[in-house]
């Protein structure tokens, strides 16, 4: 089947924005709702949009991958509830207490812990050139903690850590369900995971929801939570795959250095959050580190 280059670079320059505003669309999304709705509500909108595309996807792939069985359906849902519940409760909950010139930057630490876990399961290898890349993108978060102007918008050391994990969460999705991706096609195992991650943020929906006035919420507010539904979690990921059958994986992942920028330019233009002289300081080892630490000799 052919494609168009041209094509997949603007689908993959999309993607980043998306993801690049997506730390704006969250601090928005927060005026209507409490940070810990926000979650599950946001996994739920995002199932109900991979099923039919999961579906649509089963009966026109021509190459399915292998049918899942009940037996993996655990691996799946605990794959699921990490990557998807926990990630984004700790995604918008770190939000709620960090600034969107911060968070991007500690998201960018995702590459590491992915590394990092990779070698825990014998998956990849730590070379002295990525580890001294580490030891960079870590004074980088350590620079954005502790030099002057820290505290300059809201960013505080727990919001900074609740984003980390946010992070964190996704590389253990990644890591441990490389195995799963080998059987199974991305769409297959992101929709499952989506499910079983939306079915088990249910009961904190549904104790949250019991004291909230959703009938207060105008009509923005719940296109913001579309917007974090449908865009970064299901119409990017999307992207993400169909690029990565098309480009090299470290082409696809370079563009990932371009979503702080983004988020900084976009938060200043709609929150009105400069970027202060520590946040360009910091940035810029982080970003140095991560990418020494993921670049192949």
């Amino acid at each position: 089947m052919t494609y168009s280059r041209p094509l997949v670079y603007g689908l993959v320059c999309l993607m980043t924005f998306i993801w690049g505003v997506n730390f704006v669309v969250a601090k928005i999304a927060l005026r209507f709702f409490p940070a810990l709705l926000i979650g599950p509500l946001r996994a739920c909108f995002a199932a109900l949009l991979m099923l039919p595309l999961y579906w649509w996807h089963q009966r026109h792939n021509p190459r399915r991958s292998e049918p899942w069985t009940w037996r993996e359906l655990p691996l799946i849902a605990a794959l699921g509830v990490c990557g998807i519940t926990l990630n984004q409760i700790f995604f918008i909950v770190g939000m709620a207490r960090t600034s969107v010139s911060h968070a991007p930057l500690v998201i960018a630490m995702t590459p590491i812990a992915v590394l990092l876990l990779a070698r825990l399961r014998g998956q990849e290898r730590v070379t002295a050139r990525a580890a001294g890349g580490m030891l960079l993108a870590f004074s980088g978060v350590a620079a954005l903690n502790l030099g002057p102007g820290k505290d300059a918008h809201g960013a505080t050391v727990l919001g900074d850590f609740l984003v980390f994990l946010a992070g964190f969460t996704f590389a253990l999705f990644a890591v441990f369900g490389k195995e799963v991706t080998r059987r199974h096609d991305a769409i297959t195992v992101t929709a499952l995971g989506y499910v079983s991650g939306a079915i088990a943020g249910l009961p904190l929906l549904w104790w949250l929801a019991r004291d909230f006035a959703f009938a207060r919420v105008p009509l923005e507010g719940w296109l913001w939570i579309l917007y974090l539904a449908a865009l970064p979690s299901v119409a990017a990921y999307m992207i993400f795959y169909y690029a990565m059958t098309h480009l090299p994986a470290s082409r696809v992942a370079a563009f990932s250095y371009a979503q702080p920028v983004i988020a900084a330019v976009t938060g200043l233009l709609v929150l009105g959050e400069p970027v202060t002289g520590t946040v360009a300081a910091g940035g810029a080892l982080v970003l140095a580190g991560v990418w020494l630490t993921n670049r192949r000799a």
